[in-house]
C-alpha cells in the first residue's frame, strides 16, 4: 500500500452538497417567449408623440377622462406607435404628475396614412393612424397652389381609404375658379375661405364625428385654420417668404386636437407642413376604387390595363369616347388618368 492510499490518512472528508455556487448572471433566469396577456390593460387614444413619450387619452368622453404619459414596452420597440393609434396600456394610469404607464399593445388600425421621402423610397413614413377624413388645405395664392401636390394628397388618401376634403384659403387675394376646375371630376367637397371670413361653421359640421387629418404646404394657412376651429390650440403660425414664395415650417409634430361644437365633437389631427409627398408605397388599384362608376366599367378591361389614354382596349376609354358617360364621365376620366399618371411617372425601385 502506498502513502497515497494509506489507511492512516487522517485528512477530513468534505461534504460539498451545501456549497453555494454563484449563478451565471446572464443565464440565471431561463428566457421565455411567453408574454403576459395584460387582461387588465386599458385602451386609449394616442394624442401626440414626443421623444419616446406618448400622451394617451383614457376613458374618452366619460367623467373619468384623463391624459396619461406612457412609454413603449420593449416588445413594441420595432413597431411604430403614431398619433391616432388606439393602444392598450398598463402600469400607473392615474395621470398624476410624474406617473408613467406602459404601452403593451397596438389595437388593429382601420386606416394608415403614409408617405415616403420620395417616389423611389420604399420606406414608409407613417403620418397618422385611424383617420377617416383628410382635409387638404391649399392657398389660392401666396404661395401659389400646386396642382400636382394636391393630386399626391388625393392619391395617398384614396390608397389609405380616407375621404378627402379640399379647403382653399386666401380667396380674397385670388380667384380659385381656374384651379378648382382641375378637380371638377372628383367627388370632393370644397370649402373656400377668406382671411376675413372663414367658413368655420360649415367646416366644423363636416368634421363632427370624424377623425380628420389636416395636410398642406407650408404657409397655406393650415395652422391659422386649426387655431380658429380649436380655440386654445395655439399652433404656431408662420409667414410666407416674399422672395421665394415658400412658407416656413411652423408645426413640427403631429398632434390630435379635440373639436367641440354644439352639434358634437370630432378630432382635428394637425400635421407639419410638407413641400413634397412621396408615393413609393402606393397601390394604384386603390386609386381606381375611389371612382366607383369607372371601377365598375373597368371590370371589362384586359388584365394589366393601366387605364391611361394610350392603354389598348381600355373599357373606360372606350365608354367615354362613345359618349356613354356624358361630359361628367369625360371629366372624371381625365381626373382619374391624371392621378394614375402622377404615380406612373414615378421611377421604379
Amino acid at each position: 500500500m502506498t502513502w497515497w492510499a494509506s489507511a492512516d490518512d487522517d485528512e477530513p472528508e468534505f461534504d460539498e452538497s451545501s456549497v453555494r455556487v454563484r449563478p451565471n448572471r446572464k443565464g440565471s433566469k431561463p428566457r421565455t417567449k411567453t408574454r403576459p396577456d395584460h387582461e387588465n390593460a386599458l385602451t386609449g387614444r394616442i394624442l401626440s408623440v414626443d421623444r419616446g413619450r406618448y400622451t394617451v387619452m383614457l376613458d374618452e368622453n366619460l367623467p373619468a377622462e384623463r391624459r396619461v404619459t406612457a412609454a413603449r414596452a420593449s416588445e413594441l420597440r420595432k413597431q411604430a406607435v403614431v398619433t391616432g393609434d388606439r393602444v392598450d396600456i398598463v402600469g400607473d394610469t392615474t395621470g398624476a404628475p410624474g406617473s408613467l404607464s406602459r404601452i403593451v399593445r397596438i389595437v388593429p388600425r382601420t386606416t394608415l396614412l403614409r408617405r415616403s421621402a420620395d417616389d423611389t423610397d420604399a420606406v414608409e413614413r407613417v403620418i397618422v393612424a385611424n383617420a377617416d377624413q383628410m382635409l387638404i388645405v391649399v392657398a389660392a395664392t401666396n404661395p401659389e397652389p400646386r396642382i400636382r401636390l394636391v393630386d399626391r394628397y388625393l392619391v395617398a388618401a384614396y390608397d389609405a381609404g380616407v375621404n378627402p376634403i379640399l379647403c382653399i384659403t386666401k380667396t380674397d387675394l385670388a380667384d380659385p375658379t381656374a384651379f378648382l376646375r382641375n378637380f371638377a371630376g372628383l367627388d370632393l367637397p370644397v370649402f373656400e375661405s377668406r382671411d376675413d371670413a372663414m367658413p368655420l361653421a360649415e367646416i366644423s359640421a363636416a368634421l363632427v364625428g370624424h377623425d380628420t387629418v389636416f395636410v398642406g404646404h407650408s404657409g397655406v394657412g393650415k395652422s391659422t385654420l386649426v387655431n380658429a376651429l380649436v380655440p386654445g390650440a395655439h399652433r404656431a403660425v408662420g409667414v410666407v417668404n416674399t422672395v421665394t414664395g415658400r412658407g416656413r415650417h411652423t408645426s413640427s409634430s403631429t398632434i390630435s386636437l379635440r373639436l367641440q361644437t354644439d352639434a358634437g365633437r370630432g378630432w382635428v389631427i394637425d400635421t407639419p407642413g410638407v413641400r413634397s409627398f412621396g408615393l413609393g408605397h402606393i397601390n394604384t388599384d386603390n386609386i381606381l376604387k375611389a371612382f366607383t362608376d369607372l371601377a365598375l366599367i373597368s371590370q371589362k378591361c384586359p388584365r394589366g390595363c393601366t387605364h391611361l389614354p394610350n392603354s389598348p382596349d381600355c373599357a373606360i376609354n372606350e365608354a367615354v369616347s362613345a359618349g356613354k358617360l356624358g361630359e361628367t364621365g369625360k371629366v372624371r376620366l381625365d381626373s382619374l388618368q391624371r392621378l394614375l399618371a402622377t404615380f406612373a411617372a414615378a421611377p421604379t425601385h
